[in-house]
Order: C-alpha cells, then sequence, then structure tokens
C-alpha cells in the first residue's frame, strides 16, 4: 500500500509530466486559455493514460520483452520483440483516443468543438507516449502499479493546464509589458510552477532508506600517576649539570621537588637555562648521571 502511495504522490508532484519532463507542451499551452475547456482536455488525458498505461503493461509483459512469449511454449523464450514496442503503444493510444472523441462527440458537443482538432492530436501527444515509455523503462512489476502510474500522471498533467488556464485568465486583467504578452509570461510562469514544483522532491526523501547510526562507547583508561613521559621529566633529583662560563666550571644544582610541583615562570627559567648550555646533553642522560 506503502508503495502505492509513494507512486501516486511522485508521479503527480514530482515527476509531473509538465513541469518535471516537459513532455505535452503544444496542448498545454495552446488549450490552457480558459479553465473550462483545459478541465474538459485533462479530463481526457487522464482517461487515456489511465486505459492506456496498463494495457501496454501488459503487451510489455507478455509480448514484447524478452522472453515475454515464454508462455506459448519453452520454443518461444529467446524471440523478443522489443522493436515494436513504439508501434503497439502508438496503436493501442490512438485506439483510446478514438474511442474518447467519440464519446465526447456524442455526449458533449460544445466541448468537442471546443477542443477542436487537439481532441485527435491526443493521439500523437507526447506525454501519453511518454506515461508508457516510463511506466517500460522504470520497470513497473505489477498491473495496478501501472494502473497507478497511469491515472497519476494523468491527473498530474491535469493539474499543470488546470493551472496555468486559471492563471492566464487572471493575467488578461493584468498590466503585462506587451513583448511578454501572451506565450511569453506563459514560459515564465510555467518555469517558476516548475521551480515550485520542484520543492515537493523533498517530500518522499528520507524515512527508513536512513541507515541507523549505532551509538559506540569506548572507556577510557585512567591516566597513571607516574607515566612514562613524567617519568624522563628532569630535574626531579639531586643533579648537578657542569656549565662552562670563562673557563670556570660551575654546578648547577637541581631542586629535589618535582617539575610538575614548580609554578610555571620556574619551569620556563629552567628550560631557558638549559636551552643555552654549551654541552647537548639530553634529559634522560642527565636524570640517569
Amino acid at each position: 500500500m506503502l508503495e502505492h502511495i509513494e507512486l501516486f504522490f511522485r508521479s503527480i508532484f514530482i515527476d509531473n509530466m509538465v513541469f518535471a519532463v516537459f513532455l505535452g507542451m503544444c496542448s498545454y499551452l495552446a488549450v490552457s486559455k480558459k479553465v473550462a475547456t483545459a478541465v474538459g482536455l485533462g479530463a481526457a488525458v487522464i482517461f487515456v493514460l489511465g486505459v492506456t498505461v496498463p494495457l501496454n503493461w501488459l503487451l510489455d509483459q507478455y509480448l514484447l520483452r524478452d522472453g515475454a512469449l515464454a508462455w506459448l511454449g519453452p520454443e518461444y523464450a529467446d524471440y523478443n520483440l522489443g522493436f515494436l514496442s513504439f508501434i503497439l503503444f502508438i496503436a493501442t493510444i490512438a485506439t483510446m483516443v478514438q474511442l474518447v472523441e467519440i464519446v465526447i462527440e456524442k455526449f458533449s458537443p460544445a466541448l468537442y468543438n471546443s477542443l477542436g482538432i487537439f481532441l485527435p492530436l491526443i493521439a500523437v501527444n507526447c506525454a501519453i507516449l511518454g506515461g508508457s515509455l516510463f511506466m517500460q523503462s522504470r520497470d513497473i512489476q505489477t498491473f495496478g502499479l501501472a494502473l497507478n502510474y497511469g491515472i497519476s500522471s494523468g491527473i498530474g498533467w491535469f493539474l499543470a493546464i488546470l493551472t496555468i488556464a486559471a492563471i492566464r485568465e487572471k493575467i488578461r486583467y493584468s498590466n503585462v509589458p506587451p513583448p511578454l504578452r501572451g506565450l511569453g509570461i506563459t514560459f515564465i510562469i510555467t518555469g517558476l510552477m516548475g521551480i515550485g514544483f520542484q520543492s515537493f522532491g523533498g517530500m518522499l526523501t528520507g524515512g527508513d532508506d536512513a541507515a541507523p547510526v549505532e551509538e559506540t562507547t569506548a572507556e577510557i583508561p585512567a591516566e597513571k600517576e607516574n607515566s612514562t613521559a613524567e617519568a624522563k621529566v628532569f630535574l626531579t633529583r639531586d643533579d648537578a649539570i657542569p656549565e662552562t662560563d670563562n673557563g670556570n666550571t660551575k654546578a648547577t644544582t637541581a631542586s629535589k621537588n618535582s617539575l610538575l610541583s614548580r609554578s610555571d615562570d620556574e619551569k620556563k627559567k629552567i628550560e631557558k637555562e638549559l636551552s643555552k648550555k654549551d654541552k647537548e646533553i639530553s634529559y634522560t642522560d642527565a636524570l640517569n648521571k
């Protein structure tokens, strides 16, 4: 169930036929001058996509893809009729469009006249064919998901043309600069709407796909009172370091107290004195003497 809900919302808002992949733009721009006309064409597109996508899914599963003819017998398992995809998909779409045209002409002559040539042109609408091709390329697994994808893609296209039709009706009373009137401002609004629809991309991200973070704790052992570094600290005993000054030898005796017990100023003073020694005696050697 969650898979159906995710596919439904993704097809309408994130992978919208108009705003994401810009399919069906000819009818979208030509029939979006009035809301009533846009509603009629949008409903026709929903019906055609809702019927043709699952029908083409059946054709793809049991006739077109590699090994699809295995149900006829083992000798047909190696046949691949994928090169017939475009022909059979368009034939299915054209059949459904003719059915829709007959029904609209019978029950709504006014809508049939307002749609004009664009109603039969649904057969060659790239959004209709794109729905079947996307279904095939995304490898939708079940008939129910294919039906869901067809209807939701049609709703996404319907929502796009309905929105732009409502905006174009209001724009007639706005002060649009002359160079942008007509298709110019329509393209600008479409681009802004496309940016807005892309913001829905974060709606289905995260969640269960996020890898759980394991908390690890490490015990840090307490430092020993007499560490190795402290053991090598110089001047912890009564040590005499020879010093040569104008040929006279002097001896400097360190305090019995540890360097750690001395103040910072004393530590710096001792370090400064040792750095001036002519003899290079390491601290460790000085301690061992």
